[in-house]
């Protein structure tokens, strides 16, 4: 009796496993901010667009592709040429999603991995046909115009594939060894010439300068030449008064310098 018990019991436990197991391969989570397409055994891939939640399928039949929604960067490197033909190193910062209702063609017609496939072709063919309206000055102080103009173009080319562009920047943006030596040589030249240019106009002010003494120096003998043919001697001896006044006014105030009284024979009164 006991052994039928135990017999009926494992026989329900097999058939709750095996409900189970059904109950849970016809189950499928979409996590949030992800969405799902379901591929179809005899229908193909169904237009209809799943969202987030727990939903049912049909096993074996039925298989759920999840996507994820949500913005995701992604940087792309490209090599291109100038308008001046500079090579230009650029990378490309790009924040993409897919567009949720065009999942089911984004599937059929690129795949999964459909990120990899799109972005790098169209974001090099973009770049490059922008990059070669500019020259390589151009794309130094116009950064903010090549750069709107590349977000425009790539938009609008990825919006034919499904695909959201939320911020396109550019990150990176260097020239090759060649242009970069160039700008160098051309900022050591200029730096010379501006040398160049301030010795001059410092020879300039000398000049000027010594025409402007030599000029102060001739009128004033001109202005002593005629005093002296005015005053005859008299000027000369005022002359030498004021140069006595001056000496004597020095050596008073010498330290070392001591005065006798003129006539004296000795330095103190004594009795002869």
């Amino acid at each position: 009796m006991a052994a039928k018990v135990f017999e009926s019991i494992g026989k329900l436990g097999l058939g709750l496993a095996v409900a189970g197991g059904g109950v849970n391969s016809a189950l499928y989570n979409v996590d949030a901010g992800h969405r799902a397409v379901i591929f179809d055994r005899f229908r193909g891939v169904q237009d209809v667009v799943v969202g987030e939640g727990t939903h049912f399928l049909i096993p074996w039949v039925q298989k759920p592709i999840i996507f994820d929604c949500r913005s995701r960067p992604r940087n792309v490197p490209v090599i291109t040429g100038s308008k001046d033909l500079q090579n230009v190193n650029i990378t490309l910062r790009i924040l993409f999603r897919p567009v949720t209702a065009q999942l089911p063609r984004i599937f059929t017609s690129i795949g999964e991995d459909y990120d990899e496939r799109v972005l790098p072709s169209i974001t090099t063919e973009i770049l490059k046909s922008v990059v070669a309206r500019f020259d390589a000055g151009e794309l130094i102080t116009q950064r903010e115009l090549v750069s709107r103009q590349v977000s425009e173009d790539l938009t609008e080319r990825a919006a034919t594939f499904g695909l959201i562009l939320d911020d396109v920047s550019l990150t990176h943006l260097t020239f090759g060894k060649e242009f970069t030596e160039a700008v160098e040589m051309k900022q050591v030249a200029q730096q010379e010439a501006e040398r160049a240019r301030f010795i001059v106009e410092k020879a300039e002010q000398q000049k000027k300068a010594a025409v402007i003494s030599a000029e102060g120096d001739s009128k004033a003998a001109e202005l002593i030449a005629n005093s002296l043919a005015t005053a005859g001697d008299g000027l000369i001896e005022l002359r030498k008064l004021e140069a006595a006044e001056d000496i004597a006014y020095q050596l008073s105030r010498s330290r070392n310098i001591t005065y006798l009284p003129s006539g004296q024979s000795v330095l103190l009164q004594l009795p002869q």
